[in-house]
């Protein structure tokens, strides 16, 4: 805390204000005098942080925190633009610091992480004392010490005697040492101070140090591998002065390479906060137990990043062992540290870094790649969200039993993201990190949804499909989301110039254009669906799948055929159903977070006479995306309906937006059902719901003089309520009587036989109450 520079006064500034005379901090405040002593004031001990992170053994990373030179700013002193306020005349200056101590709070709470891209909340890690993570008695346990020439254990206790720190490898011969190199105070390179060891990884001991060049800032030092050969030195400095250029804001970066002793380091940017591997055990302390996050935190989490790994993939770079150590929560940010296991695309020679469990089980034949990365991603997901058990061993190349896992029961979304990071096959996984980060933006929407017990408010943008255009009680093949073209195919501008208005010469059309690509391709099944021509489908969809055998779009048309093949007859309903519900659920599996093949399976499954599976895809549309919101409710209403579920077939009608064109249909099907019930409380209810709809005399007429019947039958049986009124009229027999003689009179007039006219006429004398005047 800053000293109060009022004449006199003993106080010091604190949250902007003299705890003594109360005075306002000065914008221009003396500061304390060095960055470490404003780290200690104003930080958090976090414990062991992670920092720069070692590959390859999956142990405990390197810890660290922020440099301390960048701390929070402190109220009052004007680097963030803050403003002091001083007291006007009539005000305190305690009436001042409560007003600033309100905004304070105000401005705090409506900051959002942007964690989770609004989507959720994930609490923010605050920055720690860098020193508060080094090592008092830097020691490598016995369990992670193995030979680096060969992998053989060293350092065991014999009898009652300790493991040796350093000594030769009683297999292959090979020297070993667990001693740090390096001393406090030691210059490194004439330029780096260091402070302590940090912690030991697969690349040996990381410290952390200062930069003296560079006003003190916080760096840590990584020690190369093999660096006693003079060959594979130098090859591995000109790695690390490779990766020195990768430049990007979420991933930790190299300063330098330097030399010491004969021995290597490479120079990072010191990262704070705490790695997600960290926090986990964190957790685990506080509770006893294991204790994932969150599955919303976790994709936050692992979303936040994936543009480092997109980066990286740009330059033909792989990152090969992402883990949930090698990420770091800063504030409200994350950042991929540890670039140890990084290597070229096209390096066929190199050393390949990688932890147990988390890397793809193709890598130890062919090597890494992009598919080896995301595979990483789909394994850290499950490490994150539940206690993965055997995850080095039984299950080192597979996922437990989907009913074993909580997240994956209760998120099916979650689970098939997942299923297909970690496909066996790396040609059934995503193709790039950025359609692996589109679906799992929906996914994420999918999750957060889950818990709602709402109708969404919010659409979501789909790079896939259209948004539906059905308004309708009813839901057709065509009524579904339309596919999105791709504004890449070549013939796009040719399409747009084929007519649409008649499928056959369409089709012929399109025959003769001179590039039958992906998008002609689709546009040709699309025409042979409309017309019913099973060949023309089969012919375009057999060189889609010529050209890429995982184009997911085949399914869909697939589905959309069956579906328009299904027919009024029920046993065909039922197995085109069957077999469309099989496509969209291909479709489901390749894109987990779209909502369009959630209502087409909806849609299918209904068909099917699957009636529970079709709500919860109905549930999962409805839930999720605005858009939806329409033809999912009436999805809901039908199938609870056909249960005999009333009251949720009326709780759907009314989740339909009064902004949506479905709105008047979904009112009318409302007081439908509230009549057919017939209380009078329901009668009431339906012919309120109606006088705001927009309808046409005689069908406004006739539902007034159907209510009016069923009122008076009801009163009838539970007397009068001359309380209540049905619109205008009251609950009373006369009332009811002589307003349904007018609606009868208005059916006539509007009703051209004259026999049936005669008989509304007479209908309405008969009704007509008695009168004695």
């Amino acid at each position: 805390m800053n000293h109060c520079v009022e004449p006199g006064c003993t106080g010091s500034y604190e949250d902007g204000w003299c705890n003594v005379c109360g005075s306002p901090e000065p914008v221009a405040a003396p500061v304390a005098a060095t960055p470490l002593e404003a780290s200690s004031a104003e930080a958090v001990p976090v414990g062991a942080a992670a920092g720069a992170a070692a590959s390859g053994d999956g142990g405990d990373d390197a810890a660290g925190s922020s440099d301390g030179a960048d701390g929070d700013p402190v109220p009052g002193q004007g680097s963030g633009g803050s403003h002091v306020e001083t007291p006007g005349p009539g005000r305190s200056r305690e009436a001042v610091r409560a007003a600033a101590v309100r905004r304070q709070r105000a401005n705090a709470a409506g900051r959002r992480s942007r964690l989770g891209m609004g989507l959720t909340q994930v609490p923010p890690v605050p920055v720690g004392d860098p020193t508060a993570a080094v090592m008092t008695d830097p020691q490598v346990p016995e369990a992670r010490r193995v030979c680096p020439s060969c992998g053989a254990k060293v350092g065991q206790a014999a009898g009652e005697a300790e493991g040796r720190q350093q000594g030769f490898c009683p297999q292959c011969r090979a020297p070993y040492s667990f001693t740090p190199k390096l001393e406090p105070g030691e210059l490194v390179a004439g330029q780096y101070e260091v402070v302590g060891a940090l912690a030991h990884g697969g690349m040996g001991w990381i410290y952390l140090a200062r930069d003296k060049n560079v006003s003190d800032r916080w760096v840590v030092l990584k020690g190369l591998l093999n660096t006693g050969d003079a060959d594979a030195l130098d090859a591995a400095v000109a790695e690390q002065q490779f990766l020195a250029q990768v430049k990007h804001p979420l991933i930790v970066e190299i300063y330098n390479v330097v030399t010491h002793d004969g021995d290597a380091y490479t120079v990072m940017e010191h990262v704070g906060g705490t790695s997600l591997k960290q926090m986990l055990k964190q957790r685990m302390a506080t509770t006893g137990r294991y204790d994932p996050f969150p599955v919303d935190q976790a994709l936050a989490f692992v979303l936040e990043v994936l543009p480092a790994f997109a980066h990286l993939h740009d330059l033909g770079l792989l990152y090969c062992d992402f883990k949930p150590d090698n990420l770091i929560q800063e504030g409200d940010g994350v950042k991929l540290i540890d670039l140890g296991g990084v290597r070229r695309q096209d390096d066929l020679e190199s050393p390949i870094y990688g932890t147990v469990g988390y890397q793809a089980p193709e890598v130890a034949e062919v090597g890494p790649s992009v598919a080896s990365d995301i595979y990483t991603v789909g394994r850290t997901l499950c490490v994150l969200t539940f206690e993965f058990r055997g995850y080095q061993s039984e299950y080192v190349d597979s996922l437990p039993p989907t009913s074993q896992v909580a997240p994956f029961v209760e998120y099916d979304a979650f689970y098939r993201l997942v299923a297909r990071c970690c496909a066996p096959d790396p040609n059934d996984r995503f193709l790039t990190v950025e359609e692996l980060r589109t679906q799992m933006v929906g996914v994420l929407r999918q999750v957060v949804a889950a818990r709602a017990d709402h109708a969404a408010t919010l659409s979501a943008h789909s790079t896939a499909f259209e948004a539906p255009v059905s308004t309708g009680e009813t839901l057709s093949w065509w009524e579904l989301p339309q596919l999105k073209r791709d504004e890449a195919d070549p013939m796009l501008d040719r399409l747009s110039t084929v007519p649409d208005t008649d499928p056959v010469a369409r089709h012929q059309a399109l025959l003769t254009l001179p590039d039958q690509t992906s998008e002609v391709l689709v546009a040709r099944a699309h025409a042979g669906i409309r017309v019913g021509q099973a060949s023309w489908v089969d012919e375009a969809l057999r060189q889609l799948l010529d050209e890429d055998p995982w184009d997911w779009r085949a399914s869909w048309l697939r589905g959309l055929w069956e579906l328009s093949q299904a027919g009024t007859e029920e046993e065909r309903r039922r197995t085109c159903g069957r077999d469309a519900a099989g496509h969209f659920a291909a479709v489901r599996d390749a894109l987990p977070g779209e909502v369009a093949p959630r209502l087409a399976l909806a849609l299918a499954s209904e068909l099917a006479g699957y009636a529970k599976a079709a709500e919860l895809d109905y549930e999962r549309a409805w839930r999720t995306d605005a858009g939806y919101v329409a033809p999912a409710a009436f999805g809901l209403h039908r199938v609870r309906l056909g249960r005999g579920d009333v009251e949720g077939a009326i709780r759907a009608l009314d989740s339909v937006p009064a902004g949506s064109r479905a709105h008047p249909r979904a009112r009318w099907l409302r007081a439908e059902l509230l009549r057919g019930r017939g209380t009078l409380a329901d009668l009431r209810e339906s012919v309120h719901a109606v006088s705001r709809l927009t309808l046409d005399p005689r069908q406004r007429a006739m539902f007034n003089a159907t209510t009016y019947e069923q009122a008076l039958g009801r009163i009838a049986q539970d007397g009068e309520r001359p309380d209540w009124r049905l619109g205008e009229v009251a609950l009373t027999r006369d009332a009811l009587r002589r307003a349904l003689e007018q609606e009868y009179h208005v059916l006539a007039d509007y009703t051209p036989d004259p026999v049936e006219r005669a008989a509304l006429v007479d209908r309405a004398n008969a009704v007509r109450p008695w009168s004695w005047t």
